[in-house]
């Protein structure tokens, strides 16, 4: 959402609820700089100021397409920005225009005031190299399954393994392939972590 504010100048905003109790979690993009309002507390970082910003793809039980930015400020405060939002107890709503609008203004802006913060996408390093062993551990079990399955002839089961391992790999394999560690710059922002 674009304002604007008493000087003038062009204010965009963004806001979700992280959880069902409490406030909204609610961010503007000023002249002067990223201003926040998180649970009673707030502040303004000016983007010269903001070290770091991550972006990852974060999917959970009521919300299989949410997307997450950490930003990071130079001495040592951090903030994270959902692209979803708690509607009811049952019901987690998208946001991804304002969520995707937002962000991209926000890299904007950060070049503009010459930001020389670290862009970094997807999950860390460690984190991404313990989900693929993960990954190939569970690969190896599923397919010594599979091979007993067969051996023995139990065709069901044949099946049931081969339907769950689709699942899996449509499930887990678009967390995997959106959250492969690279560094990104401000013009080529990661189409893939932006809903």
């Amino acid at each position: 959402m674009q304002a604007v504010d008493g000087q003038g100048g062009s204010v965009i905003s963004y806001a979700y609820k992280a959880s069902l109790i409490g406030s909204a979690h609610r961010f503007e993009l000023t002249d002067e700089g990223l201003s926040w309002h998180i649970a009673g507390r707030s502040g303004l970082w000016r983007y010269d100021e903001i070290s770091a910003i991550r972006l990852s793809f974060r999917p959970v039980s009521m919300q299989q397409h949410r997307f997450r930015a950490d930003v990071s400020h130079v001495k040592g405060g951090r903030i994270a920005i959902l692209s979803t939002s708690w509607q009811t107890a049952a019901l987690m709503a998208p946001q991804d225009n304002g969520f995707r609008d937002f962000i991209v203004a926000l890299h904007a802006r950060m070049a503009k005031a010459g930001s020389r913060a670290e862009l970094t996408a997807g999950l860390g390093a460690r984190t991404y190299a313990a989900v693929l062993a993960f990954l190939a551990l569970l690969a190896v079990a599923m397919a010594g399954l599979l091979i007993r399955a067969l051996l023995i002839g139990e065709f069901a089961g044949v099946l049931f393994i081969l339907g769950f391992a689709a699942l899996f790999v449509w499930q887990v394999g678009g967390f995997v392939r959106r959250n492969q560690p690279r560094r990104y710059s401000f013009d080529q922002l990661p189409a893939g972590l932006l809903p």
